[in-house]
């Protein structure tokens, strides 16, 4: 036993100075390198994104090397899209990211590339823009919010002073109605009280500890440490050993129940083309919808209620465009599709929200070749590019001198009517061939809680949230450290 700890300190210690001796050419000791290998940011940023920001507005082309990640981080909308459009092909994800994220994702829709990226990807985009799936879907989500949504706020409203986290209710919302529509499988996370959910919780685990090793400045450390099963990356086993099993039995129970016509979930309409052998590549699947689904729109959500506490004026106009859409009082609290597609200033609220504070933060590719950005930055193949939603967000050379206020005016025209932003400048769904195919499934989700619960219920946040800037955990989207704590109280008529 002694020998294998005593081989184990060795093989440890060798791999160290290996990883240093390999590195050192992209060793710099210049401002931003030091910066972000001491963490000295954190001095005088709270949030990494918000350094970044700093960083590109300080840039003369909005566009930021760390060496030491061999990255390139840009907020200039032209190398976005020379990114996702021109030079789509010199830009997949690469496999740096599919090792990364392999574990977790596997051949998913997020972690692959090439005849396995398209075939997924054509596949959602026929299901999800069906009329049926869609019709499917807006049932779902109406139910979740009649049968439990409702209920848990009103029951949170009925006690003076109980306070409830935002955050989690959303994620338990979305992680319901994500199952429901991915497995055709209720996991009734959504009532109360709240139940701990074992795939959610090991969802969480592995989404952050996965997100980690992104932001690793030596990843031979990390993969040391898989393969040593220890730390982290023995959690993160474990998480995704939870998860595997977990997906395996809804997998194995659907095929046990049959396919039908009536199945409208995605897993039974992914099984009807997918080789009946492969349930792991059906997992990888699933697990990356969910990931989509669950995570994005409550992260969407969050930032867009805790600004709304801050600016009651928009909440009392978007309750005026409520009642003009859905007619006065609020007993009527869910609204049809066709209402929806008629409250642009919501509408407009949401995107104002999601510049700010978007859902994914940022998103990286590997360049296959040598190229050259749009704005002249050199890119070496092997080097990931990094565009960052979240730092575009705050930039006056895209949004003007009032880049920092939250304004859903400057998304609607002169007569009132939402009008959308170029996806490179405003890239919260993608742009080019991977845009979200998900997109308007998830606003409508989004849309329909905001609803409910701006109609019904008064919500305010309680504590330091109120006032001080959102703090954001590692993760592969944007989750709020601490969750949303705010008092729910019903409307009076």
């Amino acid at each position: 036993m002694l020998l294998i700890i005593s081989f184990t300190i060795a093989f440890f210690i060798f791999l160290f100075f290996h990883t240093l001796f390999h590195q050192k050419l992209r060793y710099c000791n210049c401002e931003i390198c030091h910066a972000y290998l001491t963490s000295s940011w954190r001095n005088d940023f709270v949030n990494l994104g918000d350094w970044y920001a700093h960083l590109l507005r300080r840039s003369p082309t909005s566009t930021i090397k760390v060496h030491v990640l061999n990255s390139v981080i840009t907020a200039n909308p032209s190398n976005v899209e020379h990114i996702l459009k021109t030079r789509f092909h010199n830009y997949p994800k690469g496999k740096q990211f599919s090792v990364i994220l392999g574990d977790l994702l596997g051949r998913g829709i997020f972690n692959s590339d090439g005849d396995t990226w398209r075939f997924q990807r054509k596949l959602a985009s026929l299901e999800l823009r069906s009329v049926s799936v869609r019709v499917f879907a807006h049932e779902i989500v109406k139910m979740e919010i009649e049968t439990r949504l409702i209920p848990v706020l009103n029951s949170f409203s009925t006690e003076p002073g109980s306070v409830l986290d935002l955050q989690d209710v959303f994620r338990r919302f979305s992680f319901d109605t994500i199952s429901k529509l991915s497995f055709g499988f209720d996991p009734n996370c959504l009532r109360f009280p709240f139940p701990t959910s074992e795939f959610a919780v090991a969802f969480d685990t592995a989404s952050m500890l996965s997100a980690k090793r992104a932001l690793a400045p030596f990843p031979l450390l990390w993969k040391v440490k898989r393969m040593f099963k220890i730390g982290s990356e023995k959690e993160l086993k474990e998480s995704i050993n939870v998860i595997n099993r977990l997906a395996g039995d809804l997998i194995k129970q659907r095929r046990l129940t049959g396919l039908t016509n009536k199945n409208n979930d995605l897993i039974s309409r992914f099984m009807a083309v997918v080789a009946e052998d492969d349930d792991k590549y059906l997992r990888d699947i699933v697990v990356s919808f969910l990931l989509a689904g669950r995570d994005t729109v409550a992260a969407g959500l969050t930032g867009f209620f805790w600004l709304l506490t801050r600016h009651p004026k928009m909440e009392n106009r978007i309750r005026e465009e409520l009642d003009r859409v859905m007619g006065p009082g609020f007993d009527s609290f869910t609204a049809s599709c066709g209402e929806m597609r008629e409250m642009h200033y919501l509408h407009a609220a949401l995107y104002e929200s999601m510049r700010l504070y978007p859902p994914v933060q940022f998103d990286s590719k590997f360049a296959l070749k040598d190229d050259v950005l749009a704005d002249g930055t050199r890119v070496t193949g092997g080097t990931r590019v990094t565009y960052h939603p979240y730092a575009m967000g705050r930039m006056i050379r895209i949004w003007g001198p009032d880049y920092e206020e939250f304004k859903p005016e400057r998304w609607l025209d002169k007569e009132g009517k939402f009008r959308s932003e170029s996806p490179v400048k405003y890239p919260i769904f993608q742009a080019g061939a991977r845009v979200c195919v998900g997109k308007e499934m998830a606003i409508m989700e989004m849309k329909s809680i905001a609803v409910a619960m701006i109609r019904k219920f008064e919500t305010r946040v309680k504590g330091p949230g109120s006032t001080e800037t959102l703090r954001f955990a590692p993760g592969l989207t944007a989750t709020v450290n601490g969750g949303l704590p705010v008092i729910i109280k019903v409307r009076k008529a």
